[in-house]
């Protein structure tokens, strides 16, 4: 293996399961984040020679997985391919408790382009400004999707729709 493939799989091995759980936030199934990861990954290495600044590689990789995702939503490969498994059961994360997997349900019913600004502002914790980079928009369009997305998420939590009680554990 030469020093490009080793440097390569060394990032790989380091980085996969992060970008899994970044991917998994944005499609809610393990198996497409998984699809998405390799995807991302596979376009990361065709250029892996032409990468001067290593130390930009995680932005630069999930700009590719979610311009990935949203690629794929547009086309509408999603839909048809959720049309198909719709009865296949997503598992969750390992030892997750039952708030989480609501929270995962519900961001999963959030629109594409809102939860890829709420994954990267608050899970990757990125500012607005690299989440505008990585999308492609302005601030201004990362700010209002992020609020829109937010009050999404309130609406979908919100005991009348999800079907918790207040004070219900």
């Amino acid at each position: 293996m030469g020093d490009r493939d080793a440097a390569f799989a060394e990032y790989f091995a380091a980085r996969s399961d992060a970008m899994r759980g970044t991917a998994y936030l944005l499609c809610g199934d393990w198996h497409r984040a998984e699809d998405l990861v390799q995807t991302a990954f596979t376009k990361l290495y065709l250029v892996w020679n032409r990468i001067s600044r290593h130390e930009v590689l995680d932005a630069y990789v999930r700009q590719i997985l979610i311009r990935t995702f949203l690629d794929e939503r547009r086309r509408g490969w999603w839909r048809r391919e959720r049309l198909g498994g719709e009865n296949a059961e997503r598992p969750a994360p390992p030892d997750s408790p039952e708030n989480r997997l609501v929270m995962l349900q519900a961001l999963a019913a959030v629109p594409p382009r809102q939860r890829a600004v709420l994954v990267l502002r608050y899970w990757e914790d990125v500012s607005v400004e690299e989440a505008a980079a990585l999308l492609g928009c302005s601030s201004g369009t990362v700010k209002s999707q992020a609020a829109r997305g937010l009050d999404t998420l309130r609406g979908l939590l919100s005991p009348t729709h999800s079907g918790i009680e207040k004070g219900a554990r």
